[in-house]
């Protein structure tokens, strides 16, 4: 395959995650090694740096400020939740494209990204634009198909199962047998996060918290609740509880809104099942219960990241430049495919953008025991080494030194344009 000479830009997208910018980093170390890329550009604010023509030239940072980005929340190039709302938007960022030479297109993101960037792909081809465009997967909720895992999950449970296991030392400390502690994490329509609080639990103590665990993939019952909650206090201190802000009942409609709001993907802002479920506890038991709800906090956790997850999000940035470059790719997302060894050994492949963006991977069935509000061993055995290792962060007067960027414009040539 040819190489394809021209400027390559890349993007983030949707909530960042603790090791988003490990992948950018990937990304600009490996499009540094081909002289076929003869500019290297960051589109600030996903695709909305694109139609505004805001790009900076990330050659120019430094190679210190590109290592910090591996121990760096957030997202360094600034991301959004913009959606591309007609075909005009489209043709703008091709024509961005043709006056940049922008002949590379990597996007960082979730589902909604991975269509955008399929649908980028398609208009280029149909306008004989030769353009390569290879999403890169990263979310917590690691609920993106055709990837074993996505970047960005293993921190986010590692953080969920410390937090879960110091609550869990606050409250035995405080209960008689009367105490109930509610933890809500993130989690739409999937609940991969709530389930990593069971990483938590030690082998030798099976009555370890959470104590329940309560995802979407499992109808949610009132009074089946207050059993479970029940059945606990009869025999421990104190009860943990994890809860998915996705939570549904036997119906499928949520259990607790954020509000009637949706964000420019159509989705529905949620949070408030923790509350829900301590009001359950308050109207019904005679005991304390508290809730706490992370929000963010679970995604921007660098400072307890997963070193395991952090090279991996470091590795599908690297790939992602490999497969455009030298195998001529385009219109495929890097997936994280484990290897058939015994220990675990992880691997990147390539699946189609169109296939990508349809469905939401779910936990399987038979990996939440009959119970509905534990996991079993696949996925203890599935979950466990994608939190191992720790990821180094400098410090400086007692707090992390995180990395930011000069960003360095890229001169406009276009006239601005009307969303």
């Amino acid at each position: 395959m040819a190489e394809l000479e021209g400027n390559c830009l890349v993007g983030q997208s949707g909530g960042p995650t603790a090791v988003i910018n490990a992948t950018l980093a990937g990304v600009i170390d490996e499009a540094l090694n081909y002289e076929c890329i003869e500019e290297i550009y960051g589109s600030l604010n996903g695709v909305l740096g694109i139609l505004n023509e805001d790009f900076i030239d990330l050659a120019s940072e430094s190679q210190q400020a590109i290592r910090g980005l591996r121990a760096s929340p957030g997202a360094a190039l600034g991301t959004c939740r913009f959606q591309f709302k007609k075909e005009a938007d489209y043709e703008r960022a091709l024509e961005v494209f043709k006056t940049h030479d922008i002949r590379y297109f990597f996007y960082i993101g979730d589902n909604d990204s991975m269509a955008t960037a399929a649908k980028l792909n398609s208009i280029a081809i149909e306008q004989g634009y030769e353009l390569r465009v290879i999403g890169i997967p990263k979310t917590i909720d690691n609920d993106i198909t055709r990837t074993d895992h996505t970047p960005g999950y293993g921190s986010a449970i590692k953080y969920v199962a410390t937090t879960v296991r110091e609550m869990a030392s606050d409250s035995e400390a405080v209960g008689q047998g009367d105490y109930v502690s509610i933890l809500e994490v993130m989690g739409r329509n999937s609940g991969w996060i709530a389930a990593g609080a069971s990483l938590c639990k030690r082998r030798d103590y099976p009555h370890d918290p959470p104590h329940l665990i309560y995802i979407p993939e499992v109808p949610f019952s009132n009074e089946k609740f207050i059993e479970d909650v029940q059945r606990v206090l009869q025999c421990e201190k104190y009860c943990v509880i994890v809860v998915g802000e996705g939570l549904v009942d036997s119906d499928g409609n949520y259990v607790a809104l954020g509000s009637s709001s949706t964000d420019a993907f159509g989705n529905v802002q949620l949070g408030g099942s923790g509350e829900y479920l301590r009001n359950l506890v308050d109207k019904t038991l005679n005991v304390s219960a508290r809730s706490c709800k992370l929000g963010i906090a679970q995604r921007s956790a660098t400072h307890c990241a997963s070193k395991t997850d952090s090279d991996e999000a470091y590795l599908v940035g690297q790939d992602a430049v490999i497969a455009a470059v030298q195998k001529g790719e385009s219109g495929k997302m890097i997936s994280l495919q484990r290897t058939e060894s015994e220990s675990y050994a992880c691997e990147t492949g390539l699946a189609d953008l169109g296939e990508v963006s349809q469905g939401t991977k779910r936990i399987p069935k038979d990996w939440i025991n009959d119970d509905g509000v534990s996991m079993n061993y696949p996925f203890i055995k599935y979950a466990t080494p994608l939190i191992q290792g720790e990821v180094k962060a400098p410090f400086e007067n007692g707090l992390p030194a995180f990395t930011k960027l000069k960003r360095v414009r890229v001169d406009k040539q276009l006239a601005a344009y009307e969303q």
